[in-house]
């Protein structure tokens, strides 16, 4: 027999939710255990019959995670309603694996999939502080007074960007972030009269995307996943 857990660490390992959220699934009475309603602050193992809205949740022995070189075109939901291809139809099936964070349709690179909810956390959570590059190619090209007011901040309808770290590149440049709101890059290089062709993540964390063509993964070691905390 397994230990056991809080609930709500059990709901983040089965990658539904993260513990703040699998909070509000409990309170909401949409999780089960052994047929009976769970409350919160609840226990139980993983072989237990636990379900969420009566599915129920599978637990792996042991976490997968996969880095894929998400191609342009493609959408990061799970499901999307407008049938366009998603990213879970390019790596193998896994139990509860989902996509960590997101990138929009247009843009392309490094995206990080699992089964782990607590590596999901730790990634996309503010107070971790990832770092997470990109390169951007732009029209124009950016000149030097545009690039220094990209480096000082720029204001955007949600509040202040301000890049971590900035680098001229050809026809466009890299840009280094600590958060990772909708559009971003787009939306601070919009602010001083670029227009983003192609946006390419390329490292989260130290985790680079290498040799990965485009719609390419590979599964994750231990090595990788301790550069991907870094």
């Amino acid at each position: 027999m397994g230990e056991t857990e809080r609930l709500q660490k059990l709901l983040a390992q089965a990658g539904v939710a993260s513990r703040r959220a699998a909070e509000k699934l409990l309170l909401e009475g949409r999780v089960t255990v052994g047929g009976v309603v769970a409350v919160l602050g609840q226990s139980a193992r993983a072989e237990d019959d636990i379900r969420l809205d009566g599915v129920r949740l599978e637990f792996a022995s042991q976490h997968t995670t996969f880095a894929l070189y998400k191609p342009r075109g493609v959408v990061t939901s799970a499901a999307d309603e407008l049938g366009r291809q998603g990213v879970l139809e390019l790596v193998p099936d896994a139990a509860g694996l989902h996509p960590v964070g997101r990138l929009d349709r247009a843009s392309e690179g490094l995206l990080i999939l699992t089964t782990d909810g607590a590596l999901t956390l730790e990634l996309t959570h503010p107070r971790y502080h990832h770092e997470k590059e990109y390169r951007v190619w732009t029209d124009p090209v950016p000149t030097y007074t545009q690039l220094e007011t990209l480096w000082n901040g720029v204001e955007l309808e949600d509040g202040f960007a301000k890049p971590f770290a900035l680098q001229e590149a050809k026809n466009g440049f890299r840009v280094v972030l600590l958060e990772g709101r909708k559009h971003q890059v787009r939306r601070m290089a919009a602010s001083v009269g670029l227009e983003v062709l192609r946006l390419m993540r390329t490292r989260i964390g130290g985790l680079e995307i290498g040799d990965l063509r485009p719609g390419e993964w590979r599964e994750l070691g231990t090595g990788d996943l301790e550069a991907l905390k870094t």
